[in-house]
């Protein structure tokens, strides 16, 4: 099946299967507006009998495509050459800030069977909301259009990052890891009163929680993967953690085997920073067959714990031995509720820098070292 190709100067050569519907230029051709208006210079001929597009369906959506398919009445179909399509980002108040601007979403693609492929990174962002209408054409000699009324709007939602895209990320974080440090726990910075809290009312045990929105805007594990997170970066000079934290003035630290180890599995979660020279890499540790392991196991690149760039786990005459990247900041999620017996809580003698957070943060859309060529 061919997909369609845009129009820019109503002369582009036919595009092969697959390939992009690109934005069309404004200033090529205006086109009417979703209630039938039309500009008086917009070179679209006054609306004759054209079928109008119902039964609008979308499907094979991902992150930066959908196929889209409607019904029409067969009457004047035989006259049709092109389909106009208004694509629009449906706005809210937790809409993606970083969706390029003021990038043209009316598209132009020559009539081809359905359903046909609509795709492009520069006007579609990952999980985001759209909606959609679309107008059948018919191109006149002169170079006027002849169109039909707008079709219902149809709303979906765009795809979160797959695998595919996942590992692309990795190669790309993989890059800048650099050599590996040594170290033995992990650990996790809070305020007092939420170490209290978890005595008083769970048992000692932390619970999973579900993961912020931080990180990249097509990342799978936002607002879906529940876990605990951990840091294990260690101080070049001491070999132990930093006694600075954004997190809290408690720690609780943990020895490293006590979560990673070959009972567990290991997976790449996300690649981002937050327009700053420092990246971060989000893993995600997982208790072989738990609820957790199958959710990562369905939608992110599992890494080899004893051989990957960020964080391994070896044995060396017959003791568990843990090395992790130097150059990224590793955030790491348990996916199990973790016991205080386990480990230790005491108040750091440094500071709570604030500013180094990354709650709810947003990736630097701009940054070529952590973006890969889908939405943000």
């Amino acid at each position: 099946m061919e997909v369609p190709r845009l129009d820019h100067t109503l002369n582009s050569p036919t595009s092969p299967c697959e390939e992009v519907i690109k934005n069309l230029s404004l200033e090529a051709i205006q086109l009417c507006d979703r209630d039938g208006n039309k500009s008086q210079d917009s070179g679209i001929a006054e609306m004759e009998e054209l079928p109008v597009p119902h039964n609008i369906k979308i499907s094979n959506i991902t992150c930066d495509s959908f196929k889209i398919s409607w019904e029409m009445d067969s009457k004047s179909k035989d006259r049709i050459t092109h389909y106009f399509i208004d694509l629009n980002k449906k706005e809210n108040k937790n809409s993606n800030k970083f969706k390029h601007k003021d990038v043209p979403t009316k598209l132009v693609a020559k009539a081809v069977p359905l359903p046909m492929t609509v795709r492009g990174h520069w006007f579609l962002s990952p999980r985001t909301e759209y909606t959609v209408a679309v107008q059948t054409a018919s191109k006149q000699v002169d170079g006027d259009y002849v169109v039909s009324e707008w079709s219902e709007i149809i709303e979906f939602c765009t795809a979160d990052y797959s695998k595919v895209h996942l590992t692309q990320l990795l190669e790309k974080a993989e890059v800048i890891a650099g050599r590996m440090l040594k170290f033995s726990v992990f650990y996790r910075n809070q305020h007092k009163e939420y170490f209290d809290y978890i005595r008083e009312h769970h048992g000692n045990a932390m619970q999973p929680s579900v993961k912020d929105n931080s990180g990249s805007h097509g990342s799978p594990i936002s607002g879906k993967l529940e876990g605990i997170f951990f840091s294990c970066s260690t101080e070049f000079n001491t070999g132990k953690p930093p006694q600075d934290s954004p997190y809290g003035r408690y720690r609780f630290e943990i020895a490293a085997e006590k979560l990673f180890n070959p009972n567990t599995n290991l997976y790449f979660g996300d690649f981002y920073c937050m327009y700053t020279a420092y990246h971060y890499v989000i893993l995600v540790i997982a208790p072989v067959g738990s609820p957790g392991d199958e959710f990562c196991k369905q939608r992110l690149p599992q890494l080899n714990s004893k051989d990957n760039k960020f964080l391994t786990c070896t044995e060396e005459d017959g003791v568990l031995v843990y090395h992790h990247a130097q150059d990224v900041i590793l955030e790491v999620i348990y996916t199990d509720p973790v016991d205080l017996s386990l480990g230790t809580v005491a108040e750091i003698t440094g500071h709570q820098l604030m500013s180094l957070s990354t709650a709810n943060a947003k990736k630097d859309p701009s940054c070529k070292t952590c973006n890969i060529s889908v939405g943000r």
